[in-house]
């Protein structure tokens, strides 16, 4: 299976330009980086660390990818976009790791998926995503009892908040209780707040030194409380879902995916 990837330099386009390179039954076909970037031209196993493999870094995303069966992203939204526009239209399955979609580009993106299989999932970590599965089932199993707080920290670098982890985790809790998410969370408090609304689904954001990902939720009653907690060591794990991803959609339907469906969660 021949795969291409976006941000080839970034530090999870090399993570599964690795991967995939190392694997038997994948081939590193295609490259993509931002024009004026120092990678253009450079040879893509060299620059990730697997040794020359003939791909040259391209800027140009119909020629990086012409070869390529499946295309991997792990940039920002608006190359995601237009890594979708070009898929649906050369008609190659797609996957999606980049955070900080809008509802506008989900929308875009269900539209697309009419024409070719794609994965977008918020966390492409194996564990994160069985999380998202015990959490909702915690919300329906605890009730209006207990209240929810999600809490995420990342690194000082990260650009959205936020984490779409957090905000998958928030979606999950909302589904669960029948309600919607968009009259329910609280992103930030201060000052005089008063009493906690019934039924608010709190979600707080850390950022702090090179910490790569880390999510709690927490259901407090008025007696207990439960705690449910994902720390990723490495951003591997990511990557390593990611290729899972990869292989899997080849050959489904076209369809919006999700990492639940490439679990069988």
């Amino acid at each position: 299976m021949k795969v291409g990837i976006t941000g080839i330099a970034g530090r999870m386009g090399s993570f599964v330009g690795l991967l995939v390179a190392e694997a038997p039954d994948l081939e590193l076909a295609g490259a993509l980086e931002a024009s004026g970037h120092r990678a253009v031209g450079a040879d893509a196993g060299t620059l990730i660390g697997a040794g020359h493999l003939g791909v040259a870094v391209s800027d140009d995303l119909e020629k990086a990818f012409a070869r390529a069966d499946v295309i991997i992203d792990f940039t920002v939204p608006e190359v995601a976009m237009q890594a979708a526009s070009y898929a649906a239209k050369a008609k190659k399955a797609l996957v999606i790791g980049t955070t900080g979609l809008s509802d506008e580009n989900t929308g875009e993106l269900e539209a697309l998926s009419a024409e070719v299989p794609m994965v977008v999932s918020p966390n492409m970590s194996i564990g994160v995503n069985v999380m998202f599965k015990v959490v909702a089932q915690l919300a329906r199993l605890l009730g209006e009892d207990y209240d929810v707080e999600i809490v995420e920290t990342h690194h000082r670098l990260k650009k959205d908040a936020p984490s779409g982890t957090a905000l998958g985790l928030a979606r999950a809790v909302a589904f669960a209780k029948g309600v919607d998410l968009n009259e329910h969370a609280c992103y930030a408090r201060h000052g005089i707040i008063g009493a906690r609304p019934a039924g608010q689904i709190g979600i707080q954001t850390l950022r702090a030194g090179d910490i790569v990902g880390d999510h709690t939720v927490l259901f407090a009653g008025n007696s207990e409380r439960i705690e449910l907690s994902h720390r990723a060591h490495t951003r591997q794990n990511f990557a390593q879902g990611a290729v899972r991803a990869a292989r899997w959609v080849m050959g489904r339907e076209p369809k919006l995916y999700t990492m639940m469906d490439v679990l069988g969660l």
